[in-house]
């Protein structure tokens, strides 16, 4: 069976001769005007269009001899996304102060909200299937898109799998663009707005939940109150709690309907992608 593979490279605005050393390398430049990571792989997923994906950051630290590794999955259909995880294998100066606890942190929020654990979020390294790379409609204009790819992924029941790879540094002169304060919140900030929005009813069921006791703690300190001296005293607190109640209500109300709505988007989501996927591969 032969196979043709081509190389792209997404030049985001770079000052350096990036897109110029890659063209006489015979690699296809494609200009992203808009920069943020996010905007590249919007713009990847859009332009390129080929049965299996390979991305890799520019800066040259991941293996490219791992490339089948991350590969085989994909081609032998076992796996929709592979990640190349750097965790277990990588450089003393691979990561900047906190990155390592910055990554940590996020496996444990992502694993902890969809119940599947992760061993590497961040990572820059990774394959896809064809379904994959036309189902997903990229968000994120930033860092946060791994993030969202990895939960897009767990949300819309493709198979993810892992590889590990080594991580290096750097090469000298390179600069990361990654903040790593500033990068972190938007990852953290991006994993609470999807987790509301694929996954409706647990949270909103957890906000329902947090009123439901609230109210129970406040009604209960008013009915306790009437019971030995016969009046409410504290009417505030008692409204407080008919207000909670309430709240609690119209919050399971919203994540029921808004899971229903929900659910019958991602089948038809599901019916367009599989015909425009087989559409093309005929």
């Amino acid at each position: 069976m032969s196979c043709r593979t081509q190389i792209w490279v997404f030049d985001n605005a770079s000052t350096d001769d990036t897109a110029a050393i890659a063209r006489a390398a015979g690699a296809r430049v494609h200009r992203v005007p808009a920069k943020g990571k996010g905007n590249v792989v919007r713009t990847m997923f859009r332009e390129v269009d080929a049965d299996v994906y390979l991305m890799v950051d520019g800066d040259d630290t991941y293996p490219a001899d791992h490339a089948p590794l991350l590969l085989e999955d994909i081609v032998n259909g076992h796996a929709d996304m592979v990640v190349g995880t750097r965790l277990e294998s990588h450089d003393s100066g691979s990561f900047r102060r906190f990155h390592g606890f910055g990554n940590r942190l996020v496996r444990w929020s992502i694993g902890s909200l969809f119940g599947q654990p992760v061993r590497d979020v961040l990572s820059g390294y990774r394959a896809f299937s064809r379904r994959f790379v036309k189902s997903m409609p990229v968000l994120s204009r930033g860092f946060e898109i791994e993030t969202e790819m990895t939960v897009f992924a767990m949300a819309n029941a493709f198979v993810l799998s892992e590889r590990t790879v080594p991580y290096g540094v750097r090469p000298e002169g390179s600069v990361s663009k990654l903040n790593t304060f500033r990068d972190g919140f938007r990852v953290l900030r991006t994993i609470g707005f999807l987790f509301k929005d694929l996954r409706p009813l647990r949270f909103f069921g957890i906000a329902a939940l947090i009123a439901a006791l609230a109210s129970l703690g406040f009604g209960a300190f008013v009915v306790h109150e009437f019971s030995l001296t016969g009046a409410v005293t504290h009417p505030s607190t008692a409204v407080l709690a008919a207000a909670l109640a309430l709240t609690a209500f119209i919050l399971l109300a919203t994540g029921l309907i808004l899971d229903t709505v929900n659910r019958r988007s991602n089948e038809i989501l599901r019916l367009i992608t599989d015909h425009v996927v087989r559409h093309q591969s005929d």
